[in-house]
Formats: C-alpha cells, sequence, structure tokens
C-alpha cells in the first residue's frame, strides 16, 4: 500500500505548491485523454532533503526537488525474495490501477547483474531468477504495467565483461533468463515487456539487434534505451527507428550487417530505410526511452584528464529530461519514461583515480543507488525544459 504522507510534507507541499507552481503528483498527462503514468512514493531521503532546504528558505530549491519527486518514474524491483516482491509489485499495480495509471516497474534481478560492478547483486541462479519473474507476474495478475526488463543485460553480456567460460555458458544462461521473463511477463493482459539495448553511445544497432532476437524480442511488445544514460530525446529516437527497422528487415531474411546504424549519415540511413523497409510501424517492434537525466544531454569530459573518466557515473552539470509521457507523436516510441530514478547516485565514481572523493564534484559519492542531494539539485535546477516557471 502507499505510504501515508507525513503531515509536515502534506501541509510543505500545499504551500510550495502555491508559491511555485509545483506539479500535483499523479498529474501525469491532461485529464480526459486517456491512461497516465505512475507517480510513486519517492526515496525517503528526498523529502528529507525537500524538508532541510525549506527549513534553510531555499524555498524555490525545496520546490524543485518537490516537483521531481513529483513526476512519474519506474519503480525498480531487485534482490527481493519472491514473496516480498510478489507483494510489493501487487501493491504498486493496485495502487497504479486506483489512479487510473500504469506504473512502469523496471526489474533488475538477473545473476550476474552489472558485471559484479557498483550495482552487483541478482539472483543466485537462473532457477531462482525464474522463481523471482514468477512471483512478479502474480504481483502484476491482471493488472497494467510497462516492465523495463533488466538494464544492461543485454548490452553487457557476461561474455563482455571477462565473466564467461570458453563456452559462452553465463551468456547462454543470460539469454534464457530474458527469455523466460519474455513468456512469464508479455502474455499477462495489461503487461508491455520492453528489452535492453543499452544506448546510442554504446552498441551499434547491428551489434544489439542479434542480442535483442537471442533475448526474445519476438515475442515482447520491444525495447528500450538509453536507461539511466545521458542521451538527447533525438538521438534515442533516431536509434530507436534503426532498431525497429532493422529488426523488421531482419524478420523478412534480411543480413543485419547490412542495416544502418546510429554512425551512418541520417541522409545515406533514411534513403536505405526507404528502399529496404516496407513493414508498417503498426507491425514493427516499438520502443520506448528514459528521458530522466537528458535534458543538457551527455558529458565530454575534460580532455586528458582521466584515464577512466566514467562519463556515465554522476556526470556533473546535468539537468533532468522531457517530462514522461504515453503520447510520444511517434508511431514507433510508445512511451518516455523516467526509468532512472533521478537523484539517486550512479555509484563511487573516481575516475580512474585513488579516490575515495570522485574528483569532478570534491565528495564522496554514495553507492548506488542511494540518495544524492547534490546531483539531485544540480537535475532539477539545471532542468530542460525547466520544472518550475521562470526556472
Amino acid at each position: 500500500m502507499r505510504r501515508r504522507t507525513p503531515i509536515w510534507l502534506a501541509a510543505l507541499s500545499v504551500g510550495l505548491a502555491a508559491l511555485f507552481a509545483v506539479p500535483p503528483a499523479h498529474a501525469a498527462e491532461p485529464a480526459g485523454r486517456g491512461p497516465s503514468l505512475y507517480v510513486p512514493d519517492a526515496n525517503p531521503a528526498a523529502y528529507q532533503q525537500v524538508r532541510s532546504l525549506a527549513r534553510a528558505g531555499r524555498l524555490r530549491d525545496a520546490a524543485a526537488i518537490l516537483a521531481m519527486v513529483n513526476t512519474p518514474q519506474a519503480v525498480w524491483f531487485g534482490d527481493q525474495s519472491p514473496a516480498e516482491v510478489e507483494r510489493l509489485v501487487r501493491a504498486v499495480v493496485r495502487d497504479a490501477g486506483r489512479e487510473h495509471a500504469v506504473p512502469a516497474l523496471a526489474l533488475y534481478n538477473i545473476p550476474g547483474r552489472d558485471c559484479a560492478n557498483y550495482s552487483a547483486g541478482g539472483a543466485a541462479n537462473t532457477a531462482e531468477y525464474q522463481a523471482w519473474i514468477d512471483a512478479v507476474a502474480r504481483g502484476i495478475g491482471r493488472g497494467e504495467a510497462i516492465v523495463t526488463l533488466e538494464p544492461d543485460s543485454l548490452a553487457l553480456l557476461p561474455s563482455d565483461c571477462g565473466q564467461d567460460d570458453a563456452q559462452g555458458t553465463k551468456t547462454a544462461a543470460r539469454y534464457a533468463e530474458v527469455n523466460y521473463a519474455v513468456d512469464a511477463l508479455e502474455p499477462l493482459r495489461g503487461t508491455r515487456v520492453y528489452l535492453d539495448t543499452g544506448h546510442p553511445g554504446w552498441q551499434s544497432v547491428n551489434s544489439i539487434v542479434p542480442r535483442l532476437i537471442k533475448g526474445g524480442v519476438g515475442r515482447a511488445s520491444g525495447f528500450y534505451t538509453n536507461a539511466s544514460n545521458y542521451n538527447t530525446d533525438d538521438a534515442n529516437s533516431w536509434y530507436g527507428k534503426l532498431i525497429s527497422s532493422c529488426l523488421a528487415y531482419a524478420d523478412g531474411g534480411g543480413d543485419v550487417a547490412e542495416c544502418p546504424n546510429q554512425w551512418w549519415s541520417r541522409a545515406d540511413a533514411q534513403t536505405w530505410l526507404d528502399t529496404h523497409v516496407t513493414t508498417p510501424p503498426s507491425r514493427m517492434k516499438h520502443f520506448v526511452t528514459d528521458s530522466s537525466r537528458n535534458g543538457r544531454g551527455t558529458w565530454t569530459p575534460p580532455a586528458g584528464k582521466y584515464s577512466d573518466a566514467q562519463d556515465w557515473c554522476n556526470p556533473p552539470d546535468r539537468g533532468l529530461g522531457a517530462r514522461p509521457t504515453l503520447r510520444t507523436g511517434d508511431p514507433l516510441q510508445d512511451a518516455r519514461l523516467w526509468i532512472k530514478t533521478p537523484g539517486e547516485s550512479d555509484g563511487l565514481c573516481l575516475r580512474g583515480t585513488a579516490g575515495p572523493e570522485d574528483p569532478e564534484r570534491g565528495t564522496v559519492d554514495p553507492k548506488a543507488g542511494d540518495w544524492f542531494p547534490q546531483q539531485a539539485l544540480e537535475l532539477a535546477r539545471l532542468a530542460e525544459p525547466p520544472l518550475l516557471p521562470g526556472h
């Protein structure tokens, strides 16, 4: 069930909304135009930051953080027991249903998650993962849900990070696990499952499409891109169109190696698409994108400063991106979401230095998933489009 809003937060929210036109929670789409996207409870540390800022007289900053957490965003699940995840998923889906909203669920429990890096964890083995997915399916039941399945699961295979054996055992298991999740979740009445592609600055169209096919995208609603990353909406939409088109081309017997990728000139790529892809958008695989932190695009590290700049890891001076919506105006794009929870840290970013401080920030970054007040305030202040009038 939804946590009860503390009295102090309810009163503060009303006051800040009156002063700064803070959007109310659960007002994701204009009324009367179909379902909206779900606004979950925020990280408790976000509410504490709002309170601290207000106490310090920084009311505009407090209002900006409040507006950020009152925006629809994904609810992440991973590491819980099957019984616990079933209960939590059911509570979110029911709460969203009461509000005539669709929740976005980010499932993050694949064995070998994140190649044992900052977000290491996940199920111990395939059987444990399957039991966990079955529990998620029971939790969703007959409700509605958009599932972004296992970020980095296909863009970062065990074979990509030297964690597989010569026979490719772990990579084969990864594909089996993703396929199992697709087959358990996509048939649910109100569930749409989207598979991982990384982002436009990572895997090429030609490398990710075979992975999507092996992962069972043919039986899923489609795929997602830019989860937890910073690429622009334009780059994400183009990447998505190229992947959708290449999947259609491959489905008709074409060679994936011939597909244009995101590094072709757009004019040449569009000419190729016009010649080789005649499948109507209604029959192509669709996609969703993450605009949670891409308002200012990707970060360009100082030239030559770091041996490993980790441009994906808590980069400075980024802003929230365009607000989530189910009405993108693109026949291939089902939704723009905030998949990554803005304000939560990417991890302890050392950028090739001895640390322990992040040299770009002069502080020790919180561990992955913990609230990062400094970054949260940056994202809210530098949002594009702005969160608040006059920002």
